[in-house]
């Protein structure tokens, strides 16, 4: 081989432990180089009513920052980063109604209203701004076990899920998503109630909840119904129509038949076009149930647009610290028409209306896009509805340690 071929031969093998060299490097430094380069796309909002000039550029100053030195690569999840961007833009609203809801949320959403779910059954809101329950559903581990609307909730605690978390600044969504899981697996939850010293632990064993939506019973020999509404979902018309049909077959037959008691307590609300619907079996077609009045000014009113079967039956609400949102519609409606007089304590006092949309990825939103106004124009938010007799507890115990309900007995009284 001549002189001339070996150099050539020497240049080529130089180059392609150089081109192997190199790409090693780059092979090592592929995610990093890859994430800081990942670009998510954004598109700018191009309402008159927003401020156009948006800077993003901090953004992405702390994205490649991240990037480049945060230890844990395998930590950095370009999805759940970008969620819980856009989470913390709608947190800075400081609605905590309004919130954003990651694919897996939405999904738990849906099925809340659906009335089928794995967890312990309370209802969550807020109360000065700190997690709190609106009610425990009636037969669930959480009302079995003494929880009460109002309570708030401090602390989540979940050895299985490795949760051990304070609940300052949790969003709604998130706090259901850490009390929630499979069937037979404890949550302790630290609970604060009025009239107690200091918080306490609550060991809650989660179990399918599935709740019905309408139920009635006969009382008083079989003279008055009592007609009790959980919450206002998916479900909640079709099983209505069966408990008001049981309720017109039993008024036929029972000669002497009192009245109704339309049972709200712990109702924690859910379809707003709900309550207005059901408000329409006891008031008459164009009467006003609730009005929308929303943040640029313009107002809607909701009225009655069908003819109900129990325009005439007597009627008493009953509510208390869980009744919320269409609950507290539907008996503000029925008083200011005077149509039943509401008995039992002082209502939640949610006086907002949420939109709830979809998102092609399987996320979602709601948006507080109005506040809503009884028909006599009050807004109850943080204010509830009091009641026009008021009875302190829905239960109580006698001395002969037998379970009463002075608030139900109170309707019964009234009906009679």
């Amino acid at each position: 081989m001549s002189l001339r071929k070996i150099r050539l031969l020497i240049l080529i093998v130089a180059i392609g432990i150089g081109c192997g060299y190199a790409g090693y490097l780059l092979g090592q430094k592929q995610l990093q180089l890859s994430f800081r380069n990942y670009r998510p796309a954004v598109v700018l909002n191009k309402s008159p009513q927003m401020v156009r000039e948006v800077d993003f550029n901090q953004f992405w100053i702390v994205w490649d920052k991240l990037a480049a030195e945060y230890v844990d690569k395998s930590a950095l999840d370009p999805k759940k980063m970008v969620d819980g961007a856009i989470s913390g833009m709608v947190n800075s609203l400081g609605d905590p109604y309004t919130v954003y809801l990651p694919k897996k949320q939405n999904e738990e959403a849906k099925q809340d209203l659906n009335g089928s779910f794995e967890g312990v059954g309370i209802q969550l809101g807020f109360k000065d701004n700190r997690l709190a329950v609106i009610s425990p559903l009636a037969g669930t581990p959480a009302d079995l076990a003494g929880v009460k609307p109002g309570d708030l909730i401090l602390h989540i605690k979940d050895e299985k899920k490795k949760i051990d978390q304070d609940t300052d600044g949790l969003t709604i969504p998130e706090a259901v998503n850490l009390i929630r899981g499979p069937k037979g697996q404890p949550v302790i939850l630290t609970l604060w109630r009025t009239n107690q010293p200091k918080p306490f632990d609550i060991t809650l064993v989660r179990d399918t909840i599935v709740v019905k939506s309408a139920s009635v019973e006969f009382i008083a020999d079989d003279t008055i119904a009592h007609l009790k509404l959980n919450r206002f979902g998916d479900r909640t018309q079709e099983e209505w129509t069966e408990a008001v049909s049981a309720i017109l077959t039993k008024i036929k037959s029972t000669p002497g038949f009192r009245g109704i008691i339309l049972d709200l307590r712990n109702n924690p609300g859910g379809y707003l076009e709900g309550s207005v619907y059901l408000a329409g079996e006891f008031l008459q077609a164009g009467k006003l149930i609730v009005s929308q009045q929303f943040g640029d000014g313009t107002k809607v009113d909701l009225k009655v647009s069908r003819n109900g079967q129990l325009l005439k039956t007597k009627l008493v609400v009953l509510v208390n610290e869980g009744s919320a949102s269409a609950a507290e519609i539907m008996a503000g409606a029925l008083r200011d028409h005077r149509r039943a007089q509401i008995v039992g304590a002082k209502s939640f006092g949610k006086g907002s209306v949420q939109q709830p949309d979809d998102f092609s990825d399987g996320s979602g939103i709601h948006v507080t896009i109005a506040k809503w106004l009884r028909p006599n124009g009050e807004w109850i938010d943080k204010v509830g509805i009091l009641p026009d007799i008021e009875v302190a507890s829905d239960t109580a115990t006698d001395s002969a340690q037998i379970v009463t309900d002075p608030q139900l007995e109170k309707a019964t009284e009234l009906l009679k």
